[in-house]
């Protein structure tokens, strides 16, 4: 996933402040963790008064929330967007998620904002773990179908699998600062396809 754009430079007041808050939290939130980038942090790269912010938001965990459902809307992961390409075939769409970052910025790779909001989180923000839920069974669901439409004989199981690969090269990659996990990913994700399918994937 890639960095979210720099608010820096932004207009102080005016408006559209309700999105120039939410671009401030998809920056921090991201780069540098939930629980580690507070309120004063969002006004000050927002540009926008504390009464302005919580005119828009009554609580950081409501702009946490908000954050997340970008994701599902907006600002879609881009690794599962891959998923909606229609200049792929379906097999070489389940494979398209893994192709690793390109760029030299030097920021961390932090994986999933999902997983990392639940992890942070510790249980303490049911929100945030019923939006995290529902989120990755859709994005369960959506690999099924499209192992389905690749003629998949057994759709669930190899949509589950390649799941659990994407998942967990997210996790990996996260906690090395190492995209190029996803390249081994790749080619586990090859082989499930290869036994699935009877065919050489990607070609």
């Amino acid at each position: 996933m890639g960095t979210p754009a720099s608010t820096t430079g932004t207009a102080r007041g005016g408006r559209g402040a309700r999105q120039r808050i939410l671009h401030a939290a998809e920056e921090l939130f991201y780069t540098r963790g939930i629980h580690a980038t507070g309120v004063a942090a969002l006004i000050e790269a927002a540009h926008v008064s504390p009464r302005t912010f919580y005119v828009h938001f009554p609580t950081k965990n409501a702009l946490v929330e908000e954050y997340l459902r970008r994701f599902e809307s907006e600002k879609p992961i881009a690794a599962e967007a891959e998923l909606e390409r229609g200049d792929l075939t379906p097999a070489q769409r389940l494979l398209a998620m893994f192709a690793p970052l390109e760029g030299d910025s030097p920021t961390l790779f932090r994986g999933c904002p999902f997983h990392n909001a639940v992890v942070e989180g510790a249980g303490e923000l049911p929100e945030v773990v019923d939006l995290a839920q529902r989120h990755k069974q859709a994005f369960r669901d959506r690999l099924v179908a499209t192992a389905a439409e690749a003629g998949a004989a057994d759709p669930e199981s190899l949509g589950r699998q390649i799941a659990v690969i994407f998942e967990g090269a997210n996790a990996l990659a996260a906690s090395c600062n190492d995209a190029q996990v996803f390249t081994d990913a790749r080619r586990a994700a090859e082989i499930l396809l290869d036994v699935a399918l009877g065919t050489t994937p990607g070609v």
